[in-house]
């Protein structure tokens, strides 16, 4: 993955205080040195999740729900 990549979140990811994230595109914008992964749906919105929770594809489930 790259820097201002296109990716997806996995199903029941959780950003980094806990909370739900909702599914969808988002773009890649960096990841830290504590190794949380920052991903953006605009200039405003932005989360911190594990960055094994994304993925380059739109996956079936995220399809379904």
């Amino acid at each position: 993955m790259t820097m201002d990549s296109q990716v997806f979140v996995k199903p029941e990811t959780r950003n980094h205080k806990g909370f739900f994230v909702k599914q969808g595109a988002y773009k890649l914008k960096t990841i830290d040195e504590s190794g949380w992964a920052l991903i953006c749906v605009d200039d405003t919105v932005c989360y911190y999740v594990d960055p094994d929770n994304l993925d380059t594809e739109v996956s079936e489930e995220t399809v379904e729900s």
